[in-house]
Parts: structure tokens; C-alpha cells; sequence
């Protein structure tokens, strides 16, 4: 596993994103408090910034809204939460860990979730 350095997590405001290259790829990195999240930074309708979109929570499900179309992606996890009925996408996500404050991702151990439907929240 090859583990890349981001940013210190204080870079990253709280419930806020941030767009990162590593190793050529566009990714979004979320503080979520205590927490950081990354995904591929596009979403699967037509290509917006995800770490432009707004951190929403409902109950334990966190999701992204896209700033173009209004699609919601759950963080966790990439599917494609709004709009239900619309064609199945997820979004790569990839692990996360802070050591000493720093954020380091692994884009070597992506995870690619199955492409399935997913009923809006």
C-alpha cells in the first residue's frame, strides 16, 4: 500500500471539502469532525466539483450535494443517493488516515463499490 500525504487536517474546514491532485487524480477530501473522508472528485451526472457541494447529514447517512445538478453521494461509500430511479453510479472512495494531524490517503486501495441503485434519503 502506498500511502500519499495531503494537508494538515486543520487545512480542511469542518463539514467543508477540498480539491487535491495525487498522483494525477482529482479528489475531494472531507472533514467531516473527527473524520476525513476522500472520493474521486466528479460526479457521476455530468462532472461537477464534488468538494465544491454542501456536507449534509441525515441521521448517520453523510452525503455531498453537487453545486451543478443537485445529485447527493453519500461519503462513505459513493452511491448515488438522489435522485432514486436515475441511473446506478457510485463514485471511488478511498481509505483515509490522519497521523499527527496529517491527512494521508491510499489511492492504491480504492474502493470501488458495486454499481447499484440506491432509494433517495
Amino acid at each position: 500500500m502506498s500511502w500519499v500525504r495531503i494537508t494538515h487536517v486543520d487545512n480542511i474546514p469542518l463539514r467543508e471539502g477540498r480539491a487535491v491532485i495525487v498522483d494525477g487524480r482529482e479528489v475531494a477530501v472531507f472533514n467531516l469532525g473527527g473524520r476525513v473522508v476522500a472520493m474521486e472528485n466528479r460526479c457521476p451526472h455530468r462532472g461537477g466539483p464534488l468538494a465544491d457541494g454542501i456536507v449534509s447529514a441525515t441521521g448517520e447517512a453523510v452525503t455531498v450535494t453537487c453545486p451543478l445538478h443537485n445529485w447527493r453521494i453519500g461519503v462513505e461509500d459513493g452511491a448515488v443517493v438522489k435522485p432514486s430511479g436515475q441511473q446506478a453510479a457510485c463514485v471511488r472512495t478511498f481509505p483515509v488516515e490522519i497521523e499527527q494531524g496529517i491527512v494521508t490517503i491510499c489511492l492504491t486501495e480504492a474502493r470501488e463499490e458495486a454499481v447499484r441503485e440506491v432509494t433517495a434519503a
